[in-house]
């Protein structure tokens, strides 16, 4: 099981359109920043490759590009917003490569979002032109299944929604996991169970007990100052210190935080992520 960052920056990207301050224009590759998302490969039980998306967003076709991805069997997503779900479309090519569709998971804000955006996918039918469009297989997250932490289980991995708040908007967290009929490296038992939480800006209470055991916590930081849908980079550094992960790594960074300079002040067991960073 390998989990790479394919994109670790806020909505705007980084570089930002207009800007020219010192991160915009850095020539440290790590501060180039691609709309944030991420994605999980391992081999399944009967050996076969497998790539589950985190988020589709507006940058997925270059993030598929640079990693080399062959194949996607299954997004999860984390909420609505455009920049972790309208690179949807691009899937299609992985339709037309693996002659197969692809599951897409989502609470049920999300997935009313994504099928009125996207009609000439979900009601294909309803098309001028039978044109080349994705085909989907829809999974809503139940209300009731993410206050029972009922696990989805796909291929041997296992995804438990972590319920979290973006500002007022109700979203999801991932934990992810090896199931027991997996067989996982030694590298990889370092990295699982791993938490995945973009676009953070508080944790309910219940969601706290679905955080303990990590070896991993992926966890918004988006600038020093504060915002009202974000975490700073000082409440994400103080939420991983209670989560006790063996390592945590920050994402959804804006241009105010320059890697290196970032990287040298946080504590030992806590990284900022870069685009292309591959764990396990």
């Amino acid at each position: 099981m390998r989990f790479t960052f394919l994109g670790t920056g806020t909505s705007a990207g980084i570089p930002m359109i207009g800007c020219s301050c010192a991160v915009c224009t850095s020539a440290d590759s790590r501060d180039a920043r691609l709309r944030t998302a991420a994605c999980l490969e391992f081999r399944d039980a009967k050996g076969q490759d497998r790539v589950i998306l985190l988020d589709a967003g507006p940058d997925l076709r270059m993030q598929a590009l640079r990693k080399g991805l062959q194949r996607c069997d299954a997004i999860v997503f984390t909420h609505n917003h455009v920049d972790h779900t309208f690179g949807l479309d691009e899937v299609r090519r992985f339709n037309a490569v693996q002659k197969a569709p692809i599951e897409i998971h989502a609470d049920g804000h999300t997935m009313d979002s994504l099928e009125r955006i996207y009609k000439h996918i979900f009601d294909r039918d309803k098309n001028v032109n039978d044109s080349f469009v994705a085909t989907l297989i829809p999974f809503g997250v139940s209300p009731a299944a993410i206050e029972a932490a009922e696990p989805i289980d796909l291929w041997g991995v296992r995804l438990t929604p972590i319920p979290l708040l973006h500002g007022r908007l109700a979203m999801l967290g991932w934990r992810i996991e090896a199931g027991p009929e997996l067989e996982v490296s030694e590298s990889a038992r370092s990295i699982f169970p791993l938490a995945y939480c973009t676009d953070v800006s508080a944790i309910p209470t219940m969601s706290w007990a679905r955080l303990t055991g990590l070896k991993t916590l992926v966890l918004d930081a988006l600038r020093e100052r504060h915002h009202p849908t974000h975490l700073t980079l000082d409440q994400a550094i103080g939420i991983a210190g209670n989560v006790g992960a063996d390592a945590t790594y920050f994402i959804h960074m804006a241009h105010d935080l320059p890697h290196a300079t970032t990287q040298a002040r946080l504590p030992a067991t806590m990284f900022l992520s870069y685009d292309g960073l591959t764990l396990g």
